[in-house]
């Protein structure tokens, strides 16, 4: 990072002092003190199970100028800024940082696919412009002001995911962010326990646009019956739809093939050939999002379709891969009702070879609350309509099965063990078959993967 006036900081996060502040420049921020070199500024934050605080000394002894925290305690020196909270002042300096430079903002949100919507942006910005993005799910509080404070006088574009799961977490990073271009993916039912309700959902989402400069750019998914219908006079709201054409972006001729999808894209009175190299319709939604944010960052048209190509998906996400001529999606990721619909909708579509199978394997979606019991229930139809076998694990999982069983499914199990199901899925998969694995990040499908792959 660019040095910063540790006087500037100290004004700008509120922060007192023990002592007269030196005029000495910070070179860089730390919240790990194992990261601190001489001229850090360490910043002590403080979570459920840390306490940066605790770190301080170390932080101090490894050569940092100065340490932000925000209670008393023995730390060893006075080279302090105290303000109310870590959490805060981190988001502060970053914004303060953030302010030295003009690159174009682009930052998306959303219940479902805001990782691979983010992904497709940065594939076509940076057909164009020197990009910095979000990388893995540094989508929070502390991830979000770390890569703004990567910024650099090379970078021309920022794209940044925003997560959350509390009200007023994405106020707290839109606002030293301040996009030039917001994204909306979906309101769905993520999250729903913290929240309460869709309409609750849909206003935390929504906040993203406090830090959206004036006239800027809200691209809004016209399918989603939460979105549709946004009205923001301050701002230039621009929709994007697979089902309803009235949008201003929308995909026709759309083509699954195995490991790909071929579509033209509508903007403008005009057409755009695309390819992503990935099959749903929710992901060629993702991609029109892609599209349109590239385009009112500054990328021509024809030239965001065709850079869509270079999309690669990250983690687990739709990940693709062949054990013993059996095709497996990996998408263990996360899962809620949206991405669930939208995965067993992705399954049935697929085309597989005469006496080849589609099998399911479904574990918990986490953090539902009070609608836990009926969309594991829904899970369980939907798998039924998409697929030839069902295998479930976790104790929502029943649900699931049961969901299907109550759908006429006459092949859904449940199993107590993952190794159980990976072993059962080894006796019946045949050449041809499809597994698709989808549950929520905490139920770790990855092993039923890993465990389907050893050599038999």
């Amino acid at each position: 990072m660019l040095p910063l006036k540790l006087r500037e900081i100290a004004a700008t996060i509120g922060a007192e002092t023990k002592i007269k502040l030196p005029d000495i420049e910070i070179t860089d921020i730390c919240t790990d003190s194992r990261d601190v070199k001489p001229g850090s500024l360490f910043v002590a934050l403080c979570g459920l199970k840390f306490d940066g605080h605790a770190f301080v000394k170390t932080a101090m002894e490894k050569g940092a100028a100065f340490a932000v925290v925000q209670k008393e305690g023995d730390y060893g020196t006075d080279k302090l800024l105290f303000v109310k909270t870590t959490r805060q002042a981190f988001l502060d300096i970053a914004g303060l940082y953030r302010s030295k430079f003009n690159p174009v903002v682009i930052a998306v949100t959303g219940s479902v696919g805001k990782t691979t919507t983010r992904e497709m942006i940065a594939a076509v910005v940076k057909s164009k412009f020197i990009t910095l993005k979000t990388e893995n799910n540094l989508n929070n509080e502390v991830g979000v002001p770390k890569t703004m404070l990567e910024l650099d006088p090379s970078v021309e574009a920022m794209v940044l995911e925003f997560g959350m799961v509390w009200p007023g977490e994405i106020r707290e990073l839109t606002v030293p962010a301040r996009p030039d271009i917001a994204v909306i993916t979906c309101i769905g039912t993520c999250h729903i326990e913290n929240l309460g309700s869709r309409e609750n959902i849909k206003k935390a989402k929504l906040e993203i646009v406090e830090g959206l400069k004036k006239g800027g750019t809200l691209l809004l998914n016209k399918d989603n019956d939460m979105l549709r219908d946004v009205c923001l006079p301050d701002y230039n709201v621009v929709y994007y739809a697979v089902e309803d054409k009235s949008a201003d972006i929308t995909a026709e001729n759309i083509a699954e093939h195995e490991d790909c999808t071929e579509f033209d894209i509508a903007y403008g009175g005009k057409s755009y050939r695309a390819q992503i190299p990935c099959i749903g319709a929710h992901n060629v939604l993702n991609a029109l999002a892609g599209f349109g944010a590239g385009v009112a960052a500054g990328v021509k048209p024809e030239h965001a379709a065709s850079a869509l190509a270079n999309f690669r998906s990250t983690g687990m996400r739709q990940r693709a891969r062949k054990c013993r001529e059996v095709t497996v999606i990996e998408d263990c990721y996360n899962a809620n009702p949206d991405s669930v619909k939208a995965a067993m909708l992705t399954l049935g579509s697929r085309k597989i070879p005469d006496g080849a199978k589609k099998i399911a394997v479904l574990g918990d979606m986490l953090e539902l609350g009070a609608v836990a019991e009926s969309a594991h229930l829904a899970a369980g139809e939907e798998a039924a309509a998409a697929a030839d076998v069902l295998f479930c694990y976790g104790e929502l999982g029943r649900l699931i099965a049961k969901g299907a069983e109550n759908a006429g499914m006459k092949n859904a199990k449940h199993f107590n063990s993952k190794d159980e199901l990976a072993q059962e899925l080894r006796k019946i998969a045949r050449p041809g078959d499809i597994i698709w694995l989808k549950a929520s990040r905490g139920m770790r499908f990855e092993d039923i993967a890993e465990a389907f792959y050893e050599e038999l």
